[in-house]
């Protein structure tokens, strides 16, 4: 709003210099006391169409055909409907425009002062407002105007046409039509000119008042400069009246003259600059206009959200930006246009998000909605909700649209552009949509029961229905830090071996040479203690293409278990939303093992070593990789602990015996709404870590 106001008093200040140039502040007085408005009201718009249809048939060039009789110019015009608006109008009217007409033709033919003319003009309209004054008067140059040229183009094939053009002395425009092209130029700009101003200058009277005021920028500045704007149309009014009456019997002279055109060509520049600067005003009422609604919208949406609803479709109209009447803005699952009906009294889980939605997380909520969705037998409905900056929209984040809607199997809107800018901004507000996809859920009476239920979606599926913050919260006490928590099932192999009791190891980084040399160490221990081992790569964050050759080497060398893209890339997305669902509901005064471990993995994730995490029943224990690496080789110091303890509590008393002399820990996360953890413990000494912000781009 402040900037606005900066141009309001920016334009103030230009419109101002603009008007005042030649406009006298006496004649300004003289032009403000001939307005006495009555307070009638005079639909000006019907008028107007039936005046555009008149003087539009006076084109920029003045073909010899044309004026010869041709058609070129005598196109069918459809206004019936504005025929059918202005009938009844024009006929209580008609005195007036006929009066007004003939006080143009009679000056004009005198040679009277174009002021002194003009001022007559406004003293006859005293008692209408300024956009009626400039109508009337067009409209009675319009009526002299339309007949002196359908004379013209009828005279060469019409009787009387041709004797009404004689006593007229109009065919000599005839034989020097081609010499007069530059006054017929200069006419038609100054026509266009005078209508565009007109046209503006009735825009300004169609604002609706109850969200901008008269009293205040921009429309004040408006208000104060319309009389200007009225004067000078007006006054082109009587110029080109004094243009077409001159053109009757004229001399040589005239013709070779081009003083006249030059001087309606002035007139033109100072009307188009007129009407720049009111156009100019009228964009900044539009935006404060815009303002003023979105602000209602908004407001109106949180109290729909904060009042009680009978079902949910009154809240999904607003969201969706749909009315009663044509509630049909939304895609089905089989992309055709379907009922807001479908969606009432359902659980609606809205996913926003903006164009950079990835695939792996499309296929991943793909999965859940037409599968598992129908096995587990939960009922809700997914709706896209694409969040886009209308202003760069453009025909490539169209086909990205389209291919994206194309890949989703719920309900999504027909456009981008049926999402209003209070919408937006109230999931960036009140739902903190920053950049990653959020899932906001809504119960089927339209209450909004999770901000973010993406998180849930990504840790436990189907399973968190109706996923709600409740739910969240109850899923969690569940929960304990397992090798089956952090898998899922990604692996499926993992049930079995849970149950033969076996070692799991989850492993990542993107060394080779370590990967080798611990894969190999490791196995050589298992196989000397004779336990059960099974391995498993899980790859590196926001790495895919180097994971995808490392994988590949892992495969072909026979090294251990490793994953394929898609699985890499749910395991690391797993840590993330567990991460960010805990600190959401966690307290800070409590110790929680799950979100600790997370941070962990994440943190080693974000160093340059690789790292190992074992599970044995409900024993692990996890390091980084010199580290792991170092003791796994140093066997031969805890085998007699591992023959009696097992491997799991062995590995992990000798390396709770190791001392660091050196780490350095970082945590990298996603930018995502919901807040991050103020506190952060080091992974290796326990120590506070400092905050700092990471920004990450990589193209992989």
């Amino acid at each position: 709003m402040a900037t606005q106001s900066s141009h309001s008093q920016q334009l103030m200040r230009s419109e101002r210099r603009m008007f005042s140039a030649s406009d006298d502040s006496a004649m300004m007085k003289q032009i403000q006391s001939t307005h006495s408005p009555d307070g009638r009201f005079l639909d000006v718009k019907p008028i107007l169409q039936v005046i555009d249809n008149v003087l539009r048939h006076l084109t920029p060039t003045i073909d010899h055909h044309a004026l010869n009789g041709g058609q070129g110019h005598m196109d069918a015009i459809d206004d019936s409907s504005a025929t059918m608006d202005s009938n009844g109008m024009l006929e209580a009217l008609a005195f007036l425009v006929h009066k007004i007409s003939c006080e143009i033709s009679c000056k004009c033919s005198g040679g009277g002062d174009a002021h002194a003319t003009t001022m007559v003009l406004l003293n006859t309209l005293s008692s209408y407002s300024w956009d009626a004054k400039v109508v009337l008067t067009l409209a009675a140059f319009a009526v002299n105007f339309g007949e002196c040229w359908l004379v013209l183009q009828l005279c060469t094939t019409n009787s009387l046409a041709k004797s009404v053009a004689l006593l007229k002395q109009l065919p000599d425009i005839l034989e020097y039509s081609h010499a007069l092209k530059p006054h017929f130029d200069a006419l038609h700009k100054l026509i266009k000119a005078m209508m565009e101003v007109t046209k503006c200058i009735v825009e300004f009277t169609e604002l609706p008042s109850q969200y901008i005021s008269s009293d205040v920028p921009p429309m004040s500045i408006a208000v104060a400069h319309i009389p200007t704007a009225a004067y000078w149309t007006i006054r082109s009014v009587v110029a080109c009246a004094a243009q077409i009456t001159s053109l009757a019997g004229m001399r040589y002279e005239f013709v070779t003259s081009t003083s006249e055109a030059w001087e309606l060509s002035s007139l033109a520049h100072k009307v188009c600059s007129i009407h720049e600067h009111l156009q100019k005003i009228l964009h900044l009422c539009h935006q404060h206009i815009d303002e003023k609604k979105q602000t209602e919208a908004y407001e109106g949406l949180k109290h729909s959200f904060g009042t009680p609803q009978l079902d949910n479709a009154k809240i999904l109209l607003k969201i969706f930006s749909l009315s009663k009447e044509d509630p049909h803005s939304l895609l089905g699952p089989d992309k055709t246009k379907v009922h807001i009906e479908v969606l009432r009294r359902k659980h609606v889980l809205l996913l926003i998000s903006d164009l950079d939605i990835t695939h792996e997380e499309i296929q991943v909520l793909e999965s859940l909605y037409k599968y598992d969705r129908v096995a587990s037998e939960v009922n809700y409905e997914i709706v896209w909700l694409p969040i886009v900056d209308r202003s760069a929209w453009n025909d490539s984040y169209q086909q990205k649209f389209l291919s994206l809607q194309s890949m989703m199997p719920w309900y999504t809107v027909n456009h981008p552009s049926i999402i209003e800018p209070a919408v937006v901004k109230y999931t960036r507000e009140v739902w903190n949509f920053v950049k990653k996809p959020i899932v906001v859920t809504l119960d089927p009476l339209g209450k909004m029961t999770c901000p973010n239920a993406l998180n849930m979606l990504w840790i436990w599926g189907n399973t968190a229905f109706p996923f709600t913050t409740d739910r969240e919260a109850s899923l969690w006490k569940a929960e304990a830090w397992t090798v089956e928590l952090l898998v899922d099932g990604l692996e499926p192999n993992l049930s079995n071996w849970v149950r033969q009791e076996k070692v799991i190891c989850l492993y990542g980084g993107e060394e080779m040479e370590w990967i080798e040399s611990f894969t190999s160490a490791t196995k050589n221990v298992a196989q000397f203690l004779g336990i059960g081992l099974e391995m498993v790569y899980v790859g590196k964050n926001n790495a895919k293409e180097r994971v995808k050759k490392i994988t590949g080497l892992i495969n072909e060398r026979q090294l251990s278990h490793a994953w394929q893209d898609a699985n890499v890339w749910f395991f690391w997305k797993r840590l993330e939303s567990m991460l960010f669902s805990k600190t959401q509901h966690g307290k800070t005064n409590e110790i929680d093992v799950i979100k600790q471990e997370v941070m962990t993995l994440l943190g080693y994730d974000g160093s340059e070593q690789g790292w190992a995490v074992f599970f044995s029943g409900t024993n692990m224990v996890r390091a980084k990789g010199d580290k792991v690496l170092n003791a796994i080789q140093s066997f031969e110091q805890w085998e007699d602990m591992a023959r009696v303890s097992g491997f799991i509590s062995a590995i992990r008393g000798h390396l709770e015996g190791i001392a660091d002399e050196h780490h350095c820990t970082r945590l990298i996360l996603p930018g995502i709404s919901g807040g991050i953890a103020e506190t952060v413990v080091c992974a290796e000494c326990g120590r506070t870590m400092e905050m700092y912000f990471m920004y990450r781009c990589c193209d992989e």
